[in-house]
C-alpha cells in the first residue's frame, strides 16, 4: 500500500497550516509536500490521514498521520526543508 496524498487534498489540519506552508514554499524555504512524501514513501507504508504543518523551535515540520496495512496509526514528524524523517511513533489499534 503506497501513500496517497497531495497538497490540493484538503488534509490539512486547518487552513492556516495551508496558507503557512504555500508561504514558505514560494520563498524556497521547505520543500513541496508530493516532495515529502514521496521521500516518506521509501521507508513507510500507510493511508494518510492527516498533515499539519507547523514552525518548531525555528524548525519548519510535516507531522503525518499514517494508517498503516496491520491497522496501526503511526506518527512522523517530517523536516520539511529536507524530508527526513525525525520521528516515528506508532499506536496500537
Amino acid at each position: 500500500m503506497a501513500l496517497a496524498a497531495s497538497a490540493s487534498t484538503g488534509l490539512y489540519a486547518g487552513s492556516d497550516d495551508h496558507e503557512r506552508a504555500r508561504r514558505a514554499l514560494e520563498r524556497g524555504e521547505v520543500l513541496p509536500l508530493r516532495a515529502v512524501l514521496e521521500q516518506v514513501e521509501r521507508t513507510q507504508q500507510g493511508q494518510v490521514l492527516k498533515i499539519e504543518f507547523e514552525r518548531d523551535d525555528g524548525r519548519y515540520l510535516y507531522k503525518i498521520r499514517l494508517l498503516q496495512p496491520d491497522g496501526r496509526v503511526a506518527k512522523l514528524k517530517v523536516d520539511a526543508v529536507d524530508g527526513r524523517v525525525l520521528s516515528i511513533k506508532r499506536k496500537h489499534p
